[in-house]
């Protein structure tokens, strides 16, 4: 319990600016208008990549026996790909909707005689 402590006394600047980040965060995405989310999900999923490689490259860079960075980068690698992919489902489903209905081909009925 005492590292504990110690950890957030250590760090309690830090903790901090992470906590009003949250709160900057929520705000900020909290206002943005509808016309807005297809180019930020496009922006998210360009950062959430640059996130992936800098986790592999983490994780190449440990140590064989670094067993909870390993785990936390394959974590990472995980989770910033499924954001990805998820982002972009998301973005091609609300173009879809921008995009307009397209006429189908007419079949032919043939009458047999």
């Amino acid at each position: 319990m005492e590292a504990i402590l110690s950890f957030i006394s250590q760090h309690q600047q830090m903790i901090y600016i992470v906590t009003l980040m949250v709160f900057v965060g929520i705000e900020v995405i909290g206002h943005v208008p509808a016309v807005l989310h297809t180019p930020l999900m496009s922006g998210a999923n360009a950062i959430h990549g640059v996130v992936i490689i800098g986790a592999i490259i983490v994780m190449g860079q440990a140590a064989k026996d670094n067993y909870p960075a390993l785990a936390l980068g394959f974590l990472a690698v995980i989770l910033g790909t499924l954001n990805v992919v998820g982002g972009f489902v998301v973005t091609d489903r609300m173009l879809e909707m921008f995009g307009g209905k397209r006429k189908s081909p007419k079949k032919e009925i043939r009458n047999p005689k």
